[in-house]
């Protein structure tokens, strides 16, 4: 399970620039304007020795009122389900009594604490950190969110206590009668997720209501068909965060996102009567982006008429075309069309996110491919990619060796990844290309002449010279 780090603090000391920081991305709004964070965020860390998840938090003052009650009731709990917290203070305002209310609400909520001391760029670490010590809660680490000073070497502290071993992803081919495959089931609230793990298994295992939210926790089932063993987990439901209002759902996402990185496929579930939504292109960039297998599910699909349904998959072809890759299933989970369909897919898309590639197929693709549409030139120099190896699995990682690799741009990219998907069947799967460069030998060294050359080169030097 991913580790997750929240981050606290009063109104303005940085959380926010912290975490888009830490994601390596913009997804936190930032400003210098104390309270603009009102809901959480969350995103998987990318800075670091392993993989984990953060939560931006709201800045808590003390003596909220209204709408800022909510948000520090979140707060507390957001420290619950963390396994570590970062609570963050200003070092260039000091200590203010604002500060000792969050370290007083981290002291009762939080299994473990790091005191960041953020905005310390240009100031001496020591003396950056030197009143907080009275906050009880360790020795201040001085950073700079903004700057990006010091916040490497704070999450090789923070995360040094997790294990860093092999994650589920990078597991080798399951042996069926050995280990289960896990599936997780994700999609926004009352799509029918729940309804469609009852149907998969053959009873009503999951309760099941007409109203969003009914799920609130990730629920595994685990069930055998054909010998084969699985493990289905049913997630509460994405929604838009401005949708989002009861405390208890709010951190189900967190479970939700955990049992994404936790599968080794992901069935994403869409309401055919409510079409493509922005919170499902945005659900589906996440399990694209951690690599997961994954099949298309559009659920209600009965009692759409014949044009309804031309819009629906036009809707799915123009929102969702970074996900050719994925097989789309069109079903009726309450009454059972096509869910038989659902798990043959599913093996096919974990087979070819763990298929092995031999180097020299991958190899004689690559040629085949540069062959047939040579790489573009960069400044008069052609790209030259000579050989590739498979790099990882789950999803499949084929490394490519050449000259100038890092010039190579995104149209060839794509270009070389439909080359692969297409000769080696990896229908399912997103794949995912590195390129190599080799060093040249002779970069940077005058080459060497023998004793007789060196004499020719002399005498011609003096010749010029006169």
């Amino acid at each position: 399970m991913l580790p997750v780090i929240a981050l606290i603090g009063r109104p303005n000391v940085g959380k926010s620039t912290l975490f888009n920081r830490l994601t390596r991305s913009r997804d936190a709004l930032v400003a210098d304007y104390p309270g603009l964070t009102r809901d959480r965020q969350y995103g998987f860390g990318r800075l670091g020795p392993i993989p984990y998840l953060v939560i931006d938090t709201g800045g808590v003052a003390g003596g909220e009122v209204g709408i800022n009650i909510r948000m520090v009731e979140q707060t507390a709990r957001a420290l619950e389900e963390a396994d570590a917290a970062l609570i963050m203070v200003d070092g260039r305002e000091g200590l203010t009594a604002a500060d000792e209310h969050v370290a007083e609400l981290a002291r009762k909520n939080a299994k473990k604490t790091w005191l960041v001391v953020n905005k310390s760029e240009g100031l001496d670490s020591a003396i950056a950190g030197g009143e907080f010590h009275g906050l009880g809660l360790g020795e201040p680490l001085a950073v700079s969110a903004a700057h990006g000073d010091r916040i490497s070497a704070l999450m090789e502290h923070v995360l040094a206590d997790f294990d860093a071993g092999q994650t589920d992803a990078d597991e080798p081919p399951l042996d069926e009668d050995e280990r289960e495959l896990r599936i997780a089931v994700v999609g926004r609230p009352n799509v029918g997720k729940s309804t469609l793990i009852n149907r998969l298994i053959g009873e009503d295992r999951l309760v099941v209501f007409d109203q969003p939210g009914t799920t609130r926790d990730s629920v595994s089932v685990p069930f055998e068909r054909n010998d084969r063993k699985y493990e289905l987990i049913d997630t509460a439901g994405i929604r838009r965060k401005s949708k989002v209002h009861e405390v208890i759902e709010k951190f189900s996402i967190i479970k939700a996102l955990q049992a994404i990185e936790r599968a080794q496929v992901v069935i994403a579930v869409l309401d055919a009567h409510e079409g493509v939504t922005e919170q499902d292109v945005s659900l589906l960039g996440l399990i694209l982006e951690r690599g997961r297998a994954l099949v298309v599910v559009t659920n209600k699909w009965d009692g759409l008429s014949a044009s309804d349904r031309k819009h629906v998959r036009d809707e799915l072809d123009r929102r969702l075309p970074f996900l050719d890759f994925a097989e789309r299933i069109t079903i009726s989970a309450l009454h059972g069309t096509a869910v038989g369909d659902l798990l043959p897919a599913v093996e096919r898309a974990y087979r070819a996110a763990t298929r092995d590639l031999a180097t020299t197929a991958l190899t004689r693709e690559l040629e085949s491919a540069v062959t047939a549409h040579p790489p573009p030139l960069v400044r008069g120099r052609r790209i030259r990619l000579r050989y590739a190896h498979q790099g990882g699995r789950n999803p499949p990682v084929i490394v490519i060796h050449g000259n100038q690799t890092e010039k190579v741009p995104e149209a060839y990219r794509r270009y070389l990844i439909n080359r692969f998907r297409k000769a080696f069947k990896l229908k399912g799967t997103p794949v995912r290309l590195t390129f190599k460069t080799g060093k040249n030998p002779y970069q940077g060294k005058r080459n060497k002449l023998t004793p007789r050359q060196e004499q020719k080169r002399k005498r011609l030097m003096k010749r010029v010279k006169r």
